[in-house]
């Protein structure tokens, strides 16, 4: 089959080979035939080494297929079913599960070591345990959620987990209230699911911030009030706070740097939640004095601070009522031969979300 091939960390163009092959059926296994898959930043940062991963890999973790087939002990799942590919499926098990904290689960990076596929000159690891960026993927039958019929493969890729992300972030982690102030610090497709989060909550002020001038035009079709760049976000504190910091400010970067700017930007007692994936050797620093006096929390959001399947169920309620934009996130629609021209845009900022048709 075909799939698209990082053969080293560093590099930036993924390779379309036809010699692929999906391993490791058997047993609790299901072999999904990938229709739609979405192109998220955390897929760059795995190829540019900010997030680890081993290589040679097939990159891609926000998908969606149906079943071609199921292994013994599979019950839930037939041929035929349409699925969304979840890459951290919950075990229920474990102590995380336990206490209601599914996404929390670290079962799903169990096999983060065990290659996914094969092809002649030998294995090839799948980004998260998945690889979507291929014609077929076999994943343990958790991470194949069923979604209803009328739900595009296109929409379910994205609820896989940018907007699930993003929509969390607002609903879950933070908690955003009616009429508070908020600040999206990077408009990609999980920012703007984040700007949808708050509006949704009734957030009375969402200021979206991004160097592109084209997120932040499409950030104010999806519910920000103001759109400005990283440069006039101290203007927009001012003008939206009078200088005091906004209630809620979401970092959905994954650098330092930008971090440090959302929490000088978040008011006394008010949240900073860290959305973006960052590297393990970018840290943040904060002085114990500040940390103490100003009484701000920080929260970081993993895949939306919730039950992972609930809130997938929850967005395709929120989508079918018109409460959330889905289809507007995708802004490109191209063949898995066109995949590094995408990677080229995303890298750019000029598409909020890409899907690669497959």
């Amino acid at each position: 089959m075909r799939a698209a091939v990082l053969h080293e960390i560093g590099q930036e163009k993924l390779e379309i080979l036809d010699d692929i092959e999906a391993v490791g059926f058997g047993p609790g296994k299901v072999r999904v035939r990938v229709r739609a898959t979405g192109l998220c930043h955390s897929d760059l940062s795995a190829m540019n080494g900010v997030l680890p991963q081993p290589a040679p890999f097939v990159p891609g973790h926000e998908g969606a297929g149906e079943i071609l087939e199921v292994g013994e002990q599979v019950t839930r799942l037939k041929p035929g079913d349409r699925v969304v590919i979840c890459w951290l499926p919950a075990c229920g098990a474990c102590p995380a599960c336990r206490r209601g904290q599914t996404e929390l689960c670290l079962a799903g990076f169990m096999n983060a070591g065990t290659p996914n596929f094969r092809r002649p000159g030998g294995d090839v690891f799948g980004f998260a345990g998945t690889g979507t960026f291929a014609e077929e993927v076999v994943v343990d039958a958790g991470c194949a959620v069923p979604i209803p019929e009328d739900v595009p493969f296109d929409i379910a890729a994205l609820i896989g987990c940018g907007v699930t992300t993003g929509l969390g972030a607002a609903l879950n982690t933070a908690d955003v209230e009616a009429g508070s102030s908020v600040a999206v610090i990077g408009c990609g497709g999980v920012g703007i699911s984040a700007v949808q989060g708050a509006r949704l909550k009734g957030a009375a002020e969402i200021v979206a911030v991004d160097p592109v001038a084209s997120r932040r035009e499409s950030a104010l079709k999806f519910g920000a009030t103001k759109a400005v760049s990283p440069e006039e976000l101290a203007g927009a504190k001012q003008q939206v706070t009078g200088g005091e910091g906004f209630d809620y400010v979401f970092e959905v970067v994954g650098r330092s740097a930008t971090a440090r700017t959302a929490y000088e930007n978040t008011r006394r007692g008010g949240t900073l939640v860290v959305v973006g994936a960052g590297a393990m050797d970018d840290f943040l620093q904060l002085n114990m004095f500040e940390l103490f006096f100003d009484e701000k929390r920080i929260l970081p959001s993993m895949y939306g601070g919730g039950d992972v399947l609930s809130s997938y169920e929850r967005t395709i309620a929120l989508w079918r009522a018109g409460r959330v934009d889905l289809a507007g996130l995708i802004t490109h629609r191209v063949p898995l031969a066109e995949i590094n021209e995408a990677l080229d845009q995303m890298r750019t900022g000029t598409a909020l979300r890409t899907c690669i048709e497959i």
